[in-house]
C-alpha cells in the first residue's frame, strides 16, 4: 500500500514537473522575422507604447485566441502574399504565441503575415480612442506645466522672504522636487506617444492585402 502510494505520489510530481516545463518553456522568448506592411509594423509599435506594454505582451494577446486566429486564417487558405509591398522586421515574441500562429497557418496553408496583419487591424478602435486621449492628455499637460511653472515661481518666492531653513520652504521643496520628477515621466511618456499623432487609423483599413497571382 505505502508502494502504491509512494508510486502515485511520484507520477504526481513527474506530471507537474513536466506541465510546469511545458508552460515556462511556451513563455520563453524568441525572435521571430515577419514581412509585414508599414502600416502594421506603426500600429504595433503605437499600441504597445500607448498601453505600456512590450510588444511581446501584445503578439501573446493576439494569438492566445486561437479561434480568432482560425476564423482570420480561414478567409485566407491558400493563398500566398504578394512580397513586394512588405517589409522585413524581426520581433521578440513568446515560443507560446508563435507555435499557435504557425500552428493554424499550417492548418489552414494560410500565411501567417495575412494572420498577423488582420489581428493587428482589429485593434485599430483601439488606437482611435487612444488619439482623443491623447490630445486630451496634451491639453491636460500643457495645464500642469504652467501649474509646475507657478510651484516653481512660489518656492523661488518662499525661499526669498522666508529663507531656505524655514519649515514652510522646506515642505514645499519637498512638495516641488516630487513634482518635478511626476513631470519628467509625463514628459517621457508624452514623448513616447508623438507617433499616433500622424497615425491615421482610418488610412490603415484601406490598405489591400496583396496577394499573388494564381
Amino acid at each position: 500500500m505505502a508502494d502504491n502510494d509512494a508510486a502515485e505520489s511520484k507520477n504526481i510530481a513527474a506530471e507537474w514537473a513536466e506541465s510546469a516545463f511545458t508552460e515556462l518553456r511556451s513563455r520563453q522568448s524568441v525572435r521571430a522575422t515577419f514581412k509585414l506592411t508599414d502600416r502594421c509594423i506603426d500600429a504595433i509599435s503605437i499600441v504597445a507604447a500607448q498601453l505600456g506594454i512590450k510588444q511581446k505582451s501584445l503578439f501573446d494577446h493576439l494569438f492566445s485566441d486561437t479561434d480568432n486566429l482560425a476564423a482570420i486564417a480561414r478567409k485566407f487558405r491558400n493563398r500566398r502574399l504578394e512580397p513586394s509591398n512588405r517589409i522585413q522586421k524581426t520581433y521578440v515574441i513568446s515560443r507560446g504565441a508563435l507555435v499557435s500562429l504557425e500552428d493554424v497557418a499550417r492548418s489552414f496553408n494560410a500565411p501567417r503575415d495575412a494572420l498577423i496583419e488582420v489581428s493587428v487591424q482589429r485593434l485599430l478602435p483601439v488606437i482611435a480612442d487612444e488619439r482623443r486621449r491623447h490630445i486630451k492628455r496634451k491639453e491636460m499637460y500643457d495645464r500642469i506645466h504652467k501649474h509646475l511653472q507657478a510651484g516653481r515661481k512660489l518656492l523661488r518666492a518662499a525661499m526669498a522672504e522666508l529663507g531656505e531653513e524655514d519649515l514652510l520652504t522646506n515642505r514645499l521643496s519637498a512638495a516641488m522636487t516630487g513634482y518635478e520628477n511626476a513631470f519628467k515621466h509625463m514628459t517621457a511618456f508624452i514623448e513616447k506617444s508623438e507617433g499616433i499623432e500622424t497615425f491615421e487609423p482610418e488610412n490603415y483599413g484601406k490598405v489591400d492585402i496583396v496577394f499573388e497571382e494564381d
